[in-house]
């Protein structure tokens, strides 16, 4: 059975959604296709609202088995829900509800994603990086490059309070403007060149782009940001946000529905949902 095969939805079909400031059709497209591949009742579609409250209580409400969440709600959530899994818990930063019977548990597959991804590129932890931005998903991030053994690093962050606080709970230095030093490893963990206002903006400069080894962001729309392709066209290894999007997306997938998919139907369901160069990337890695 394929996505395209579904023929009806009905009252046992159980329905997951994802709440973000800016929806997009990736995440919808990769559930409902591993859905149909593997013949199960359920559908996904994506939301925003202007009232985190009353959404989450219509999940609670309604029986909505998961939900995943993006900016601006990953912390704004915490309050509303009924407890958290250990790794949300210490990041305080949840990107994924799944619902048992009204009791709404906060997960963050952010960090699992990206520590997976860490180790499935090779990246050596020894590399001393440079780290823009103090969010929701820079937690995340973070606290993946701490436990995957990531001794020396730079976040930097205009926020004094949340940059100063975040390098010090993970043992990082904080910088609150870019600094004229280069990194082998430059991770974006903000908006810039997300598609909408920042679209055409680099998360670093010019100079430090080409003097590094291996250029990280985690805007997923577009994969191809302002940055990784200034990177690309100077030769540097490149990892996007769409790669990590979709390894996170298969742990949500997991929670809600208790299937994993295997390597091929990832590969294809990334095929789908982000085109061919992203699966390229998860096959090699």
């Amino acid at each position: 059975m394929s996505f395209r095969e579904r023929t009806s939805i009905g009252r046992e079909t159980r329905l997951c959604m994802s709440l973000s400031g800016r929806p997009g059709n990736a995440g919808s497209r990769l559930h409902n296709w591993l859905y149909g591949h593997y013949g199960l009742d359920y559908v996904y579609k994506s939301f925003s609202t202007g009232d985190l409250a009353a959404a989450v209580g219509g999940i609670r409400a309604l029986g909505i088995r998961g939900c995943a969440v993006s900016m601006p709600f990953k912390e704004e959530v915490i309050p509303m829900l009924d407890g958290l899994e250990a790794s949300a818990r210490a990041i305080d930063s949840v990107n994924t509800i799944v619902n048992d019977d009204g009791a709404l548990t906060g997960y963050n597959t952010d960090y699992v994603a990206v520590r997976d991804l860490l180790a499935r590129r090779g990246i050596d932890p020894a590399m001393p990086f440079l780290l823009r931005g103090s969010g929701g998903m820079a937690k995340a991030v973070v606290a993946a490059l701490r436990d995957s053994g990531f001794c020396h690093g730079t976040i930097v962050a205009r926020n004094r309070r949340s940059g100063a606080a975040l390098a010090a709970q993970y043992g990082f230095a904080w910088r609150e403007d870019m600094p004229a030093t280069e990194a082998p490893l430059l991770i974006n963990v903000t908006p810039l060149g997300m598609e909408g206002g920042h679209a055409d903006r680099l998360a670093f400069p010019a100079e430090q782009i080409g003097a590094c080894e291996i250029a990280f962001d985690v805007v997923a729309q577009p994969a191809n940001t302002p940055f990784i392709r200034a990177a690309q066209a100077a030769g540097k290894v490149t990892v996007s946000g769409a790669e990590v999007i979709v390894l996170q997306a298969i742990e949500q997938f997991a929670l809600y529905t208790g299937v994993r998919p295997d390597a091929k139907a990832v590969a294809q369901a990334a095929a789908f949902a982000h085109g061919d160069e992203v699966a390229e990337k998860l096959r090699e890695a």
